[in-house]
């Protein structure tokens, strides 16, 4: 007899074996989708939610070359930019201002170990490390009345714990385990902060300090289906371990015409279809799975059947300056398109809910700036 019904049926009730997980790969985007948006309604109801965010990029140097990163630069290149103080604070104060709650860090990784000048013009604004700024901004950010995130890429332990109580989380994209991802000629070569090993560490770093975390998969950049099942499973073995992961990213690789992966085919609708639905019925259904929006504008739909419950961090304020070619969608459009399916769109905190009943994952000093923007999110 065929083990593909108990496959499914497995799947339906909760997350599978790693064996089914593979097993179940092969199946039928269709199905798929089906049993995902079943597992997705029964944990997270009829409500998709975002994060109402500002997106800072406190600098764009980063000393890895991912091949199909149009973000990253070197001193000297156009578009070079680090933020300064006055600039950080104008951004945060313009974003509380148009009713953002998050505040969301991101840069390349590690700088200063690159860059000279970017070490000298951190020491001419009184810091010595990228993390002793990033406190500085989250710290601001606070004081402005938004909820910190940031997405540094690798972290040490000690910056982690020095982060900690002036984030509400922390994240990373693991994107992929693969090592042959790192190999000659494929994206991730001259990436050394994007070794799989490196990644995970952090990760698991992050779940022994308790800290609510974003981790995700980069779809489409020459990985086989059978890796992103291993990354899904990678997260899973991660979140189980210490109950850390939020949420987790399905994102979409889109090319870059100035980057070496310019022309690469981009994975199809139906095979980021599947690789959500694949990411819900692997997953803990208190994990939520996300998709970016304005990486899919025509896609909306096919993410709700495919079994998101979340759109991640949208900006009313400032682009998104990993795909600056791809605008957030407006809110009123967006929320059209979920109540054609059946769906509210809501907005949400920068931290989920399991993390801050939890004992120790966010900082007691947070909970004044949490209670104040969980009540401002309720009031109609």
């Amino acid at each position: 007899m065929s083990s593909r019904p108990s496959i499914l049926e497995s799947a339906r009730v909760g997350p599978v074996t790693e064996p089914a997980a593979y097993q179940l790969s092969a199946m039928d985007t269709g199905a798929l989708c089906e049993l995902a948006r079943e597992r997705r309604d029964r944990a997270w109801g009829k409500t998709l939610t975002y994060s109402p965010k500002v997106f800072l990029p406190i600098t764009n140097l980063c000393r890895n070359r991912c091949d199909y990163c149009s973000f990253r630069r070197s001193p000297g290149d156009p578009g070079e930019w680090t933020m300064s103080p006055v600039e950080v604070r104008d951004w945060l104060h313009r974003a509380r201002d148009r009713g953002c709650v998050e505040a969301l860090f991101c840069l390349g990784d590690t700088p200063e170990t690159g860059f000279r000048d970017y070490r000298a013009l951190l020491r001419s604004w009184g810091h010595q490390q990228t993390v002793d700024y990033l406190r500085w901004a989250a710290e601001e950010a606070l004081a402005a009345g938004l909820l910190p995130h940031t997405n540094a890429g690798i972290l040490s332990r000690k910056d982690m714990i020095a982060l900690k109580p002036v984030n509400v989380s922390l994240g990373l994209m693991l994107e992929n385990v693969s090592e042959r991802l790192c190999e000659k000629g494929m994206p991730h070569h001259r990436a050394p902060d994007k070794r799989p090993a490196k990644r995970i560490e952090m990760t698991r770093q992050a779940g022994e300090l308790r800290i609510p975390f974003t981790s995700g998969i980069l779809v489409g950049i020459g990985e086989t289906l059978e890796e992103r099942v291993d990354t899904i499973l990678a997260i899973r073995r991660l979140h189980r371990a210490y109950g850390h992961i939020g949420e987790v990213i399905v994102q979409n690789f889109r090319s870059h015409p100035e980057t070496p992966m310019g022309h690469s085919r981009e994975p199809s609708a139906d095979g980021l279809a599947a690789t959500v639905a694949l990411t819900r019925l692997i997953l803990d259904d208190e994990v939520s799975v996300q998709a970016p929006p304005n990486l899919n504008p025509a896609s909306t739909a096919t993410l709700i059947h495919a079994g998101i419950n979340d759109f991640g961090g949208i900006s009313p304020v400032s682009p998104d300056y990993i795909n600056p070619q791809h605008p957030w969608p407006y809110l009123e459009r967006l929320r059209e398109a979920c109540a054609a399916e059946g769906f509210r769109l809501e907005p949400r905190l920068p931290v989920y809910p399991q993390h801050l009943e939890a004992h120790g994952f966010v900082d007691s000093s947070l909970r004044p700036s949490i209670d104040r923007l969980q009540m401002e999110l309720a009031t109609p």
